[in-house]
């Protein structure tokens, strides 16, 4: 009898759990699902959405990418690691456009951007944050910061500072 008793309450028990679980955790909005991915500038988050416009004027959505990596690197003209770093970005590019985009976003678009990427050969897009928005958004405060995004827009790797080619290479895989 009391075996019957004990077994009766832990069903009651397991059953009243499952209710818990179904009706209210549900709607628990600290209670994310593993296969949903939030929005952040973290490693392993959905890196945040942002349209801005090229040097032609011409919008550029970053969800128009899906389904390639992508390299968004942070930068200014008057930045000397990221004048540095410009040459090594542009042979990347080259030799690894099949496999990633590039967008290089330039945070001083009121300085002449189009005829510094022409001086310098530049070949790969670049994005003009001229609200600053995106800037805050991904929180940069140092530059050039860089961020790899994979097929998914999940941001896999973040680097503060220039790269030469080779570190460009190492964070891509």
């Amino acid at each position: 009898m009391i075996k019957k008793a004990i077994g009766a309450g832990i069903l009651a028990g397991l059953l009243l759990f499952a209710a818990y679980q179904h009706f209210y955790k549900a709607d628990d909005p600290s209670a994310i699902q593993a296969s949903t991915t939030s929005a952040g500038i973290d490693i392993g988050l959905m890196a945040p959405p942002f349209t801005l416009k090229n040097l032609a004027g011409e919008k550029v959505d970053l969800n128009e990418y899906k389904g390639r990596k992508i390299m968004i690197n942070f930068w200014a003209t008057w930045c000397p690691p990221c004048k540095e770093e410009m040459p090594a970005m542009e042979k990347f590019y080259k030799s690894h456009s099949e496999e990633v985009e590039i967008l290089a976003i330039n945070l001083d678009p009121q300085n002449d951007v189009k005829t510094f990427a022409e001086k310098n050969k530049l070949s790969f897009p670049i994005l003009l944050d001229e609200s600053g928005t995106t800037q805050q958004t991904y929180q940069i405060i140092s530059i050039p910061t860089t961020f790899i995004i994979d097929e998914n827009g999940v941001i896999l790797r973040k680097h503060i500072g220039s790269m030469s080619y080779e570190q460009m290479e190492e964070l891509l895989k």
